[in-house]
């Protein structure tokens, strides 16, 4: 069966303890521990999971959230960040997560490895706004689309560089816990790595168990209707390095995070290209009711027994 990720209701709760509870209300028992969490929350999780009510299968860096960040934002702190000083607090939150991860004993570690220095605003959410109006055939789409290609290309050794060289460290830690650190794939073509640098990446560690691929069906699902990939090909040239995945539908153009089945998604081609001990973890926007998600949970249980 799937796992749950607390990014649904994790907003709505200040105890631990009850944002546990209303996930195992929906049918779920095994939990995805994401990404703002306050550490007041904490207490309340170790009661829940000591008292054996849910198993914690991964955890979304950063876990907690950096105490001096208000808000819900995983890439505060980035490890391609032109600040050492970033690029140090993001090393020395991930591995603070790390050790909360084995504590709960999580399989894995889900990992954003940050951006190159390009406005999405001029970009990747130009060229959205260019498809939402229907130009997504247009030569200007196409051209603006190849001139971003480019740019981004030319912009991104150096950031490249910088999230291996994170990686290197952060996967002997990983091996001392018996954690598999997941580098996701990002929904902006600005995010480290593209598929193209994951591939890369994936290929500089393949000798490395600790260092595997993410996959977000949301995410990748954006970049199949800019055009940039094909999302059943991709999944078909990363399966070597394939270790879980983010499910969550999308409504065209671009919004994602929706409920299984109540968008674009063909999950019932793309679950099985999935080898059977991949991990699979709804990740759903906190606007999503439970009763939406009782009725697609049990759809996916009638379509994928055993997944």
């Amino acid at each position: 069966m799937p796992a749950f990720s607390t990014c649904w209701n994790n907003s709505r709760h200040h105890d631990g303890e009850a944002m546990v509870d209303e996930i195992l209300e929906l049918g779920f028992s095994e939990l995805e521990l994401s990404h703002g969490m306050t550490i007041a929350k904490l207490p309340g999780l170790r009661k829940a999971f000591a008292d054996g009510r849910f198993t914690c299968v991964g955890v979304h860096n950063y876990f907690p959230s950096p105490v001096e960040v208000m808000i819900d934002a995983p890439d505060a702190y980035e490890f391609t960040s032109h600040r050492s000083s970033d690029r140090e607090r993001a090393m020395d939150m991930t591995f603070k997560t790390l050790e909360i991860a084995a504590e709960f004993k999580a399989r894995y570690v889900v990992l954003h490895m940050g951006s190159v220095p390009m406005k999405p605003k001029k970009w990747t959410k130009a060229l959205t706004a260019m498809l939402a109006d229907g130009e997504g055939t247009s030569p200007a789409f196409a051209k603006r689309r190849i001139a971003f290609i480019k740019k981004r290309e030319k912009v991104a050794p150096l950031y490249y560089q910088r999230a291996i060289d994170a990686l290197e460290a952060l996967a002997e830690k990983a091996s001392e816990l018996d954690l598999v650190l997941a580098v996701e794939s990002r929904s902006r073509f600005e995010d480290m790595p593209t598929e193209r640098e994951m591939l890369r990446l994936q290929e500089h560690f393949k000798d490395r168990p600790q260092v595997r691929y993410w996959h977000d069906f949301g995410h990748v699902q954006l970049k199949h209707n800019l055009g940039l990939l094909d999302h059943a090909e991709w999944l078909g040239e990363v399966s070597p390095y394939l270790f879980g995945a983010h499910v969550h539908d999308v409504q065209w153009p671009a919004r994602d995070h929706r409920v299984p089945f109540t968008g674009e998604l063909d999950f019932k081609s793309l679950i099985p290209l999935f080898p059977d001990d991949c991990s699979l973890t709804w990740e759903l926007s906190p606007t999503r009711k439970a009763e939406e998600i009782r009725e697609a949970f049990t759809v996916w249980k009638h379509l994928f027994p055993g997944r």
